[in-house]
């Protein structure tokens, strides 16, 4: 007998919205953002069109990784509010039809939890096992050569224990040790805590760095990465790029334990499981991760989290994609709260609004899952600090060549004429509002049918009655050097839908001959794309113009 609850699939196809808490909505006056400020603006979300939230961590933290530094597991740290808090939240969104998805850190906790206050206390303790220790080698360095994501050694010396203990990221964030089943069965607890409290599944951090190679092998060089070709999961100014990371990340003992956590989110209703996957080869881990039904449901990696290129680039991450993913489920963000805002990344420092609607098209015309990130849906371009206003450790460390990932977390604008654009009444926020945020906000675009606001709220209420777009299948056209140019089909719908997508990626006007098979194929209206017209056989594209055609 299956253990299985039903799930009706809601993610897959829908769209999901990442909250960052600190810079949504603060509700108490203090300056940071929180819990009952989210509730409160949930109804902006719904009325977009998204179909869930993800929630970036709010667990009790030290916050040196601001909440991805966790030192308890299953309580609301007091900066966010209470348990009562969150319980309300979840409450509210399900009443507006939204699921709520959590982030949860898995690989790694604060060095404040009580699991790791005892681990170091000594070596033969009950949780002397729970984290990654090592003795150092004969001369007193590391056991072996694996660096940090946030810079340096992955391995901080302990006097308490005369040995080193590992962390893929922050000195502060020990890494758990997965190979001692008793850690694993702890965190599964954890998760079980929060879906008994009603939430609809989680995005998982840093799901590909739960397992480390237990012989602790020294990982093999790359060399310096090829600035004209950057890895969008590897910083460039960080030597965490110039290794092959095939020993402290991506082990294949981690696919039993995803089942382990696929099989106890499985027993509750219409959930989920997302993972983030930073890899050399980001598609392949989606692709492992996701195949079989008993995994993740979907995962997303980098792909499109660096510079964009053009039309070409696109065509070879979804040429990638259909090759090496196959049935596996991705989850595609063109932004989230580690990158730059991706008005800027792809559109400059001053990007045209044509661009802006045109990628947001672009992105839920994919096969997959949306991820739209706060703010987005404003186009909010990065915002610019000052090195006094940051408060990111890895942009501190690696300014001025990197900035840190504070750019894209500032608060967020609603009421452009307010104080501090209408995210708080504190005298001073934990980040600056971005002055070139005001005008951008909210209040200034909602009912005003050509901001981006409405196109986004047109394109995602459009989007639900479009079955190709939701579940269909995808086929790349030939690569062009302007117009990236897909099929999406569905034929198991009550009404099985063809649709031909094209998009311009390129500030110029492109022309496209409507392929073979599509001669009788008219416009498909109401999406809000406009700037192409179709003379015979040629389409011509305005610069940054888009349409979908009906077969």
């Amino acid at each position: 007998m299956s253990n299985k609850a039903p799930n009706n699939n809601w993610w897959r196809g829908g769209v999901i919205y990442q909250i960052y808490p600190r810079s949504f909505q603060d509700a108490n006056g203090d300056g940071i953002g929180d819990l009952p400020g989210i509730t409160g603006r949930l109804e902006h979300i719904a009325a977009l069109g998204a179909d869930g939230i993800w929630l970036s961590p709010f667990f009790k933290s030290p916050m040196k990784d601001f909440g991805y530094d966790v030192s308890d597991y299953c309580d609301v740290d007091p900066m966010f509010g209470t348990l009562e808090d969150f319980k309300a939240l979840v409450r509210r969104a399900h009443e507006l039809g939204l699921k709520v998805m959590i982030d949860q850190v898995l690989s790694h906790t604060s060095d404040q939890h009580p699991w790791f206050a005892e681990s170091r206390a000594s070596r033969d303790n009950p949780k002397a096992d729970w984290y990654v220790w090592a003795d150092p080698r004969n001369d007193g360095t590391p056991p072996n050569n694996w660096l940090s994501i946030f810079g340096g050694s992955a391995w901080q010396w302990d006097p308490r224990r005369c040995q080193y203990y590992l962390h893929n990221f922050l000195t502060s964030q020990p890494d758990l040790n997965f190979h001692n089943p008793d850690v694993q069965e702890a965190l599964l607890e954890t998760v079980k805590f929060w879906l008994d409290i009603g939430v609809d599944g989680y995005r998982l951090d840093t799901a590909n760095f739960y397992f480390h190679d237990p012989l602790l092998r020294d990982n093999p060089g790359k060399g310096a990465p090829d600035p004209n070709n950057p890895d969008p999961a590897a910083n460039p100014f960080n030597p965490y790029a110039w290794q092959r990371h095939i020993y402290d990340k991506s082990r294949p003992e981690n696919l039993p334990f995803l089942q382990r956590l696929r099989a106890l989110v499985d027993r509750y209703p219409d959930t989920t499981l997302v993972g983030e996957i930073g890899d050399d080869d980001g598609l392949a881990r989606v692709a492992e991760y996701t195949a079989g039904g008993d995994k993740l449901h979907m995962a997303y990696c980098f792909d499109l989290l660096g510079p964009q290129k053009d039309a070409l680039f696109l065509h070879g991450v979804l040429s990638r994609f259909i090759g090496t993913v196959g049935d596996g489920w991705p989850c595609w963000a063109l932004s989230n709260h580690d990158c730059e805002r991706s008005a800027t990344r792809w559109g400059g420092s001053t990007p045209d609004p044509r661009q802006l609607r045109l990628m947001a098209a672009f992105q839920v015309s994919l096969r997959g899952t949306v991820s739209l990130y706060q703010g987005e849906e404003l186009g909010l371009p990065e915002a610019q600090l000052r090195f006094e206003e940051l408060q990111d450790p890895y942009g501190i460390t690696l300014w001025p060549q990197y900035k840190g990932r504070d750019g894209c977390r500032t608060p967020m604008p609603w009421s452009a004429d307010e104080p501090h654009a209408g995210f708080s009444a504190a005298a001073r926020t934990w980040l600056p509002m971005a002055e070139t945020h005001r005008p951008l906000a909210v209040d200034r675009q909602q009912g005003h049918a050509d901001s981006l606001l409405s196109f986004f709220q047109q394109l995602l209420q459009w989007r639900r009655g479009q079955p190709a777009l939701i579940h269909g299948s995808l086929s790349l056209l030939p690569a062009h050097p302007q117009v990236l140019a897909f099929v999406r089909e569905e034929e198991r719908a009550a009404a099985p839908q063809r649709l031909l997508c094209a998009f311009n990626f390129s500030g110029q006007p492109a022309t496209l001959e409507v392929p073979a098979g599509w001669d009788n194929a008219s416009p498909l209206a109401g999406s809000g794309l406009q700037g192409v017209r179709r003379e015979g056989a040629m389409l011509h594209f305005e610069p940054w113009a888009g349409l979908y055609l009906k077969a």
